[in-house]
């Protein structure tokens, strides 16, 4: 067994990725504080061949040499718009016949792994901020709430860390990785 070189990955290139086809899952970013947060949800989303990226609020838009240093080049690779207010950005992909899934700790959620996507449903997934979480207005207008078990003493995980496993196990159940 041996480490693969990055030459034998068989990566595409940016222009490569930008023409091909993405997977139908947006990502909402509500007022994320962090720009390396912002930066690891473009290399995330580049990972998964996600469709595009909603930055709302507060939250920083490339360029920025933060965003880079975690994106690493993936603000070249997926699509992205800014919205001055979160609910603008959900009623756009409502619209646009998306879902809007909020990932958030909520009376009446659903747990993870017990969330069931349709293997066609058109995904938008709202992460929040990272002190206040989801907004309560997107909680109230999302089709549906997901919540990430934990077991240990904190309420939370990084929204680095959440964004890659909601999409890797969204990806998984809508049978999207190969």
């Amino acid at each position: 067994m041996r480490k693969l070189k990055n030459e034998e990955l068989n990566r595409l290139s940016v222009d490569e990725v930008r023409r091909i086809e993405k997977h139908p899952i947006v990502l909402i970013l509500d007022n994320i504080r962090s720009r390396n947060n912002v930066g690891s949800a473009f290399r995330t989303a580049d990972a998964f061949l996600i469709e595009k990226i909603l930055l709302c609020g507060i939250t920083a838009t490339p360029p920025h040499r933060e965003i880079h240093k975690t994106a690493l080049g993936a603000t070249d690779s997926v699509s992205w718009s800014y919205f001055d207010s979160v609910m603008e950005a959900v009623e756009s992909v409502k619209k646009n016949g998306y879902r809007v899934i909020a990932i958030e700790q909520a009376d009446e959620k659903v747990m993870l792994q017990d969330y069931r996507p349709a293997e066609e449903e058109k995904l938008a997934f709202v992460f929040g901020n990272e002190i206040h979480g989801v907004s309560e207005e997107v909680i109230r207008a999302a089709d549906r709430v997901v919540e990430l078990p934990q077991y240990g003493t904190k309420h939370s995980l990084n929204i680095s860390v959440t964004v890659g496993i909601v999409l890797w196990d969204v990806m998984n159940k809508m049978k999207l990785l190969k």
